[in-house]
């Protein structure tokens, strides 16, 4: 299986999955003499975590990591940090039902026909658990972009949407509840709402916004390494995500180019934002903002028709402790990714000056 690898010059692999031993990764490229605060890298573990609140799946894991090379006394040393998360939760007996059938919208069935072999349980290594060695490797990333800061908030759950712009919101009051929604009365309405989902069986989509503040100009390599272009692999590659659009995104196109042009203050700034920080494909050191769009999770705890591995079909139910909206837990991922996108063109805008 390839594609385990994401980043150029800051590089991770992860390895593991949902059901296995343990999950983990290898960060390779970090800089040595950074000082880690391990402290903030297991808070940022914490917020991912399963079992946090009434709203998330309620599989019970410590996720507690464990660094086993690259760090000396407290700093990176250059070589690579290797790490692991020991999974201590698993009942894989939830997923004895699927062993030859496909659950619709998952990758089983894909899976399978590629590689003619596939772990059932939990989803093995297409499960979101993967994602926690992403977390890990972001929150190193973030210490190493000291300057830059990255706030991920849930903006959207089904038609609830937080319209309010971002530069009016509180970051400080993203973490003052279970949903991730710096609104405190949306979220109490966002809450209730997936509570109101997951009583039926059922689960909800939605949407979360991120704004990166104090990004230097350069980041991004013209061409095929565009930032922008980046960010969005780095969207699109977790789980559950079916949507990226950065600045003005798709509400551009009903403006004309005379109001969708940002122009310039004399020191460089601009005095609107559409690009999102980004022109060319390079950081233009205003804000990066982004919106990513997650589908409903595909396990749903109600009845449902597939087809088993042979062709025929069949009936089941969707059994196990599953997220009914996994916008809440996905917020740190999409900012350890944002890190760890920023953290690579970082490196590389360093190889680019002479």
């Amino acid at each position: 299986m390839a594609g385990n690898t994401f980043g150029t010059l800051f590089k991770l692999t992860t390895f593991g999955e949902s059901h296995g031993r343990a999950l983990g990764g290898v960060l390779d490229g970090c800089p040595a003499g950074i000082a880690l605060d391990l402290k903030a890298i297991q808070d940022e573990l914490n917020r991912r975590k399963p079992g946090q609140s009434a709203i998330v799946t309620q599989r019970k894991e410590p996720d507690t990591v464990e660094i086993y090379s690259g760090v000396f006394e407290g700093k990176t040393t250059g070589t690579p940090i290797g790490f692991a998360i020991h999974n201590t939760n698993q009942k894989s007996k939830d997923y004895s039902h699927i062993k030859d059938s496909y659950r619709p919208s998952h990758a089983d069935y894909v899976y399978d026909k590629k590689y003619g072999f596939r772990d059932y349980r939990g989803g093995g290594r297409s499960s979101a658990r993967e994602t926690a060695s992403r977390v890990v490797a972001g929150a190193i990333a973030k210490q190493f972009l000291s300057d830059i800061r990255i706030h991920a908030f849930v903006s959207q759950v089904g038609t609830l949407k937080l319209d309010t712009p971002y530069q009016e919101l509180d970051f400080d009051a993203i973490e003052s509840n279970a949903v991730r929604c710096p609104d405190t009365a949306t979220a109490a309405k966002m809450e209730e709402y997936i509570k109101f989902i997951k009583k039926q069986g059922d689960t909800i989509g939605g949407v979360i916004s991120c704004v990166v503040q104090n990004v230097p100009i350069g980041l991004g390599e013209p061409v095929f390494d565009k930032l922008h272009a980046e960010l969005g692999k780095a969207m699109l590659s977790i789980n559950a995500v079916k949507g990226f659009e950065y600045g003005s995104g798709f509400a551009g196109v009903e403006m004309k180019g005379s109001e969708h042009n940002d122009q310039y203050n004399s020191d460089g700034s601009t005095r609107s934002n559409l690009s999102g920080g980004i022109q060319g494909g390079i950081s233009n050191g205003m804000d990066i903002y982004f919106n990513i769009a997650f589908k409903p999770v595909a396990t749903v705890l109600q009845a449902y028709d597939t087809i088993d591995k042979d062709g025929n079909k069949v009936t089941t139910q969707g059994k196990g402790r599953h997220d009914p909206c996994v916008v809440p837990r996905a917020v740190p991922i999409v900012e350890a990714m944002a890190a760890l996108v920023l953290a690579d063109h970082t490196l590389l805008a360093r190889t680019n000056k002479v």
